[in-house]
C-alpha cells in the first residue's frame, strides 16, 4: 500500500457519494448536522449558524465524521468545531481525532447515531450488520462510537483465509530465506503463514493440532495474534473476518455467528450481542521469524500456498510497503513517546492478571532475558533481526545463550521447542503466549495498566 494517512483521508472523503435521505424534522441538531453532508448550501449555512448559536459542544464529535466526507465544505465545519470548542486546530481531520480521544469526557449529542449510521451505511449497507441501533447506546459499548473510523473498505474487503491451502516445504518454492513468517505449532502440527501473504487477508481461521484458532494479523498496529476460538458455552467455535472499521489504528473484527465487532488486540467484544458475554479469547504462543530459520527448525513444516483463492500480489515486501517503512501512522492514535517512538516494536504479553511489554530492541544488547511478570518467573530469547522472540517460564532458573540453545545457572542444557523448554531430566517449562506489536497500540490500549520493560 502506497498511501499516506493524510492522502488516505482525503482520497475517500472527497470521491465519496453518499445517499440521499429524507430530512428529519424532529430533531433540529440532527437536521443541521445532516446539512453538512445532504444539504443545498442554504440549508448548510443555516444549520451551522443554528450549531454556532446553540453553543453546545456535544455536535463537534458528530461534525468530525461531517469534516472527513464532507471535503468541499471542511473549511466551514472547521469553522463552526472552532468557534464551539475555542481549538485552533486548523483544518485535518487527523488532528482533529487526536482531540477528539484526548477529551473523553466529551458526551456526544444522540444525533451522533443517526447521522453516523447514514454516513456509513452509505458507504456499504453490510455495515448495518454491526451498527444496529441498539447496540450503539454509549452504556451498551466497551468503546466509544466517534472513535470508530472506516478504514477504506467494505466488509470482508480484506478476505479472512478459511483452513486454506498449505504445501510441504519443497513446494514453497515462492518463498526467499529472509521472508518473514508466522510460525505456530500445536500438539505437533507445525505450519507457517508468510507475512506477504497475510497481510493481503489479515486473519485466518483454522484447526491445528486439533484446536480450532484464528491469527488476527493488524497489519496497522504490527501485531499478529493467535486466539483459540472455541470457547466455554458455545457450541461450535467462533470465525472471524474483518470488518472494514478501525479504532485508534487498531482494526475491528467480527465473528460471523452474532457479527459483534471485537478489538483484535484484546480479544474482547467492544459492541454488539457478546459486549456483556464477558467473553475474553485464550491466546496461543506465535512467532515472527524468518522463513530460512523456521524451515530449518522445522523442515515437516507446512506452509500456506499461493493459492488462495484471492488474486492478489503476494510478492515479497509489497503489501503495506510504504506504510511499513515510515514513521507515521495512517490512522489517528494517540501515543506516549517519550520512551518509544510510535512504530518502535515490542514484545507483548498479557497473562497471569498483568501485561508487560519488552522493546524488541533491548534483544540486541542481549538475546537471552531473565524477567518476570506479576511474579510469574518468565525468560524471553529473542533476534531482533529476525522479529523473534519466544518467551517460556522458568521458575527458579537463570538462563543464559549456548550454541545450542539455553543453559541455566548449573551449566545444564536445555532444549528450547515452540511448546516447551525441556530440560535434560526431562523437565518441561511452558511457553508462554505473547506477541509482536507497534508500541502504539500497546501503549494507546493498556498505557499504565502495564509495565515495560527497561530498553
Amino acid at each position: 500500500m502506497s498511501i499516506t494517512r493524510r492522502s488516505f483521508v482525503g482520497a475517500f472523503g472527497a470521491g465519496l457519494a453518499l445517499p440521499t435521505a429524507l430530512w428529519s424534522q424532529s430533531d433540529p441538531v440532527l437536521q443541521a448536522v445532516r446539512s453538512t453532508l445532504y444539504g443545498s448550501n442554504s440549508e448548510f449555512a443555516e444549520g451551522m449558524s443554528y450549531l454556532v448559536a446553540r453553543g453546545n459542544p456535544d455536535v463537534v464529535l458528530a461534525l468530525l465524521t461531517a469534516m472527513r466526507y464532507g471535503r468541499q465544505r471542511s473549511n466551514e465545519i472547521t469553522g463552526v468545531m472552532r468557534d464551539l470548542t475555542g481549538e485552533t486546530i486548523g483544518t485535518d481531520w487527523f488532528d482533529w481525532m487526536l482531540w477528539q480521544e484526548n477529551n473523553p469526557q466529551l458526551t456526544p449529542h444522540p444525533s451522533l447515531i443517526p447521522f453516523k449510521r447514514e454516513v456509513l451505511l452509505g458507504i456499504d449497507p453490510n455495515f448495518d450488520d454491526f451498527l444496529r441501533p441498539e447496540y450503539l447506546q454509549p452504556e451498551k459499548m466497551k468503546i466509544r462510537l466517534e472513535e470508530i473510523t472506516w478504514g477504506g473498505v467494505h466488509k470482508d474487503g480484506i478476505p479472512s483465509l478459511d483452513n486454506p491451502t498449505l504445501v510441504p516445504v519443497s513446494r514453497a518454492e515462492y518463498l526467499k530465506d529472509s521472508d518473514l513468517v508466522f510460525g505456530v505449532s500445536i500438539n505437533g502440527d507445525t505450519r507457517a503463514y508468510p507475512l506477504r501473504i497475510m497481510g493481503w487477508h489479515e486473519m485466518f481461521n483454522e484447526v491445528i493440532g486439533g484446536v480450532p484458532v484464528a491469527l488476527a494479523y493488524c497489519t496497522l498496529c504490527g501485531s499478529g495474534i493467535l486466539f483459540e476460538t472455541q470457547v466455554a458455552g458455545r457450541s461450535k467455535p467462533l470465525v472471524f473476518g474483518s470488518s472494514g472499521f478501525l479504532y485508534r489504528s487498531n482494526k475491528l473484527m467480527f465473528d460471523r455467528e452474532t457479527h459483534s465487532l471485537w478489538n483484535q488486540y484484546t480479544g474482547k467484544p467492544v459492541v454488539g450481542p457478546l459486549v456483556s458475554s464477558g467473553i475474553e479469547l485464550k491466546q496461543r504462543p506465535v512467532v515472527i521469524t524468518t522463513w530460512q530459520s523456521w524451515k530449518t527448525s522445522h523442515p515437516d513444516t507446512k506452509v500456506l500456498s499461493l493459492k488462495t483463492g484471492h488474486r492478489r500480489n503476494y510478492g515479497s515486501g509489497v503489501v503495506y510497503r510504504d506504510y511499513f517503512a515510515s514513521p507515521e501512522l495512517m490512522f489517528p492514535a494517540l501515543v506516549d513517546q517519550s520512551r518509544h517512538q510510535q512504530k518502535d516494536y515490542v514484545f507483548a504479553i498479557r497473562q497471569f492478571g498483568a501485561a508487560r511489554a519488552w522493546p524488541l530492541n533491548a534483544f540486541s544488547k542481549t538475546r537471552v532475558i531473565n524477567d518476570a511478570i506479576d511474579n510469574k518467573a518468565l525468560v524471553l530469547v529473542g533476534n531482533p533481526d529476525k522479529r523473534t522472540v519466544r518467551a517460556y517460564e522458568r521458575k527458579s532458573n537463570q538462563f543464559t545463550a549456548s550454541d545450542s540453545g539455553l543453559v541455566d545457572q548449573a551449566g545444564r542444557k536445555w532444549t528450547m521447542t515452540e511448546e516447551a523448554l525441556i530440560g535434560p531430566d526431562g523437565t518441561r517449562l511452558p511457553r508462554v503466549a505473547g506477541h509482536i506489536s507497534y508500541w502504539f497500540a500497546w501503549d494507546n490500549y493498556l498505557g499504565d495498566a502495564a509495565t515495560v520493560y527497561p530498553g
